[in-house]
């Protein structure tokens, strides 16, 4: 099995409840090796298959089609030794210090003291808890849909909901409990309010119950009442005036969760900074549609917001915009949007967060991705000798650039490995329909590039299903 067939193999495992595979392997944790693999940690997944009973494991596998190949992909897996000592993950975000950045996201994650508990346990570091407010919350049903592809149950997700369905002063119980039961947990409560009065009040609540911070949800893209959520959050001088007021009235850090419904968000970060707010998170979910049976109401459609790892991009986007911004680089950011690998929260940290918030990966795959997602970070903090997170924040922002500004003088070459090419000829299919038609596909099915017709594009490279084409040199154009 090559590479790309490791993680196609692992993506068809169900990630069972209790794992019948696990039990039957006695040794290790053969579910968790597999899952280790989908998520990307090669190191943890060999260690996490040692001393299993390969056989019996996947003789136990529940898949409804084909038993998962657990003896061919642990043979397949690198032999590199699994570390024991492993850098610290700690880091402050405003002020606070964090065991580590992984927190739930203010949604259905989190909302209710049980869930929380078992997040802490697992080995979240905190959590911004769903939305509290004063208003009565009526949700709608069905509240999901999902976009799919293959094994991906959820490329993209869009929800219908609303804020916390319970009444306030069961929330607020609720949030004094945790932080009493898990004092070294970081504790915030998300808020919103109908107006300057509500949202002054709720933060003064939200202090005097003990909480390290408060969030201001400026951001909710699906409210029924006019003037809340995203309306605010697209209004720059109604973030200064709110965020103002409310930053006068507490004395823990307020934190701004802005809207990617804009065209622009530096006005409103610019406005959150110097009204003095301490954070920004961003981004909250996007406005869309869909017209999925499952997600009519009734008859009836309705705009929500979208989520998932099909938004990673627009959110980084947003996030690189802020933190290239010499005029509010002392406000600190929470990174929201597609979080799903390791490598996901690595991206958010070197554009410059402090803190990642993750809620449709967990709504997926559980609370237990966050083992995978702080192994893989220390794992590449180890493999680079970097001994602090704050050594990797804002490392990649000095590269974000204008269109007009990057190089358009050169330009790079596909090279092909022959030894893995299986001759599918997609790579030609592409190059010929949606491409320059660079290559050309002979009888013996191997494609052979025309330099004078190529111009770098890669779209070749992107839809080779082997990994076989790779990168050249970068040359002048001619």
């Amino acid at each position: 099995m090559g590479k790309i067939n490791i993680y196609q193999e692992a993506e068809r495992c169900l990630l069972c409840q209790d794992a019948p595979c696990t039990a039957a392997g006695r040794r290790g944790d053969v579910a968790a090796a597999v899952r280790a693999v989908r998520f990307d940690n090669m190191a943890r997944a060999a260690g996490l298959f040692k001393g299993a009973d390969l056989e019996a494991a996947e003789k136990a596998c529940l898949h409804y089609d084909m038993p998962i190949r657990i003896r061919e992909l642990a043979a397949a897996l690198p032999q590199e030794p699994e570390k024991d000592e492993l850098p610290s993950l700690e880091i402050d975000y405003c002020g606070i210090k964090c065991e580590n950045p992984f927190f739930l996201a203010s949604s259905a994650v989190c909302t209710n003291y049980e869930m929380v508990a078992r997040a802490f346990e697992a080995g979240w570091a905190g959590v911004f808890y769903k939305t509290v407010c004063m208003e009565e919350i009526n949700e709608v049903s069905p509240r999901f849909d999902a976009f799919r592809r293959e094994s991906h149950a959820f490329i993209g997700f869009r929800n219908m909901e609303q804020l916390s369905e319970n009444p306030l002063e069961v929330d607020l119980d609720i949030l004094k409990r945790l932080k009493r039961d898990y004092p070294s947990k970081v504790v915030i409560a998300s808020i919103m309010g109908k107006d300057e009065k509500e949202w002054v009040q709720l933060a003064k609540m939200v202090e005097d119950a003990g909480l390290d911070a408060v969030e201001l949800n400026y951001s909710c893209p699906q409210m029924r009442y006019a003037g809340m959520g995203s309306d605010v959050g697209q209004d720059a001088e109604q973030v200064l005036i709110l965020t103002g007021m409310i930053k006068r009235a507490v004395h823990i850090p307020v934190i701004v969760k802005m809207t990617p419904n804009v065209a622009s968000m530096t006005p409103m970060a610019t406005a959150a900074f110097f009204a003095g707010a301490d954070g920004i998170s961003a981004i909250n979910t996007i406005k869309s549609i869909s017209l999925t049976a499952r997600s009519e109401i009734s008859g009836k459609r309705m705009v929500s917001g979208y989520s998932g790892r099909a938004v990673k991009p627009i959110a980084q986007r947003f996030i690189a915009e802020i933190g290239a911004n010499p005029i509010i680089k002392g406000v600190q950011i929470s990174g929201i949007g597609g979080i799903t690998l390791w490598k996901d929260a690595l991206e958010f940290i070197q554009l410059g967060c402090r803190n990642l918030q993750v809620c449709t990966a967990v709504m997926e795959f559980g609370q237990r991705i966050v083992e995978d997602l702080k192994w893989g970070l220390q794992h590449y903090m180890l493999e680079r000798g970097i001994t602090s997170l704050d050594q990797l924040v804002g490392e990649e922002l000095p590269k974000i650039t204008r269109a007009q500004d990057v190089d358009r003088s050169t330009k790079v070459f596909p090279v092909f490995d022959r030894t893995k090419c299986i001759g599918c000829g997609r790579c030609f299919i592409s190059c010929s329909d949606g491409g320059h038609q660079a290559l050309s596909f002979g009888p013996d099915r191997q494609p052979r590039l025309n330099g004078a017709k190529c111009v770098g594009c890669h779209l070749c490279s992107l839809v080779c299903p082997t990994g076989a084409i790779g990168i050249s040199k970068r040359v002048p154009k001619v």
